[in-house]
Formats: C-alpha cells, sequence, structure tokens
C-alpha cells in the first residue's frame, strides 16, 4: 500500500532539485560533463529516502515508493535536458531507469532511517 500524500512529498521535493539541477547544466556546462549522472542519482535517492523515512512500515513497500518516488522526479528534469539539448532523446529511458533504482535503495535508507528513529537513535 503506497501512501499518496508521502509520494506526492518526495516526487515534488525531487522533481524541483532535478528541474533545478538540469537547468543549472545548460547554464555550466562543466556540470553536464562531470555531475550529471551522478546528480541526477543522488536526488532521486533522496526522493526515494524522503518517501522511506515518512512510511516508515516495511523495507519492501518502503523501497517500492521509493521507486516510484525516484523514476517520476526524474522525467521532467530529463525532458527539460533533452529539450535544451543537454541530454542525447536517448537516455530518457536509461536515465528513468536508473532513476527508478537509486529511489529504490534511497526508500530502503529511509525505511531503515524510519526504524532508527523509532528507536532514539
Amino acid at each position: 500500500m503506497i501512501i499518496a500524500r508521502f509520494l506526492q512529498r518526495a516526487v515534488i521535493a525531487g522533481a524541483i532539485l532535478q528541474l533545478a539541477l538540469a537547468v543549472l547544466g545548460y547554464f555550466v556546462p562543466w556540470i553536464v560533463d562531470h555531475f550529471f549522472m551522478f546528480g541526477r542519482m543522488m536526488l532521486s535517492a533522496t526522493a526515494g529516502y524522503i518517501y522511506g523515512m515518512q512510511f516508515g512500515r516495511t523495507y519492501a513497500l518502503s523501497a517500492l515508493g521509493g521507486a516510484i518516488a525516484g523514476g517520476l522526479c526524474v522525467v521532467p528534469a530529463l525532458a527539460v535536458s533533452i529539450l535544451l539539448g543537454d541530454t542525447p532523446a536517448s537516455f530518457l529511458a536509461i536515465g528513468t531507469g536508473i532513476s527508478i533504482l537509486t529511489g529504490g535503495v534511497g526508500g530502503a535508507f529511509g525505511q531503515m532511517a524510519a526504524i532508527m528513529r523509532k528507536l532514539g537513535f
């Protein structure tokens, strides 16, 4: 069971950060060459982490929600990067798949953080 309210928060936060990275990459070409892929992966993992930390019930559902959040938040930024010419159009499927994977990992780590918070760490 995915909680839409938590998913919406994670996707909005991730999409804003992903769009900021896309626009920044357009104006600073060094970012495209050295940071784009890692930055997108990290921001998708962060969106997944946000979902997993808020959800905090099971690892599997946190990872699933994190994967959905990671995949959804990167699509608008990839579209903007493709329209601006910073990313080839063939990268849309690959970038989305990688972001789904890293979002799922982030969701699992968010679940671990939720458990640690409940235990008082």
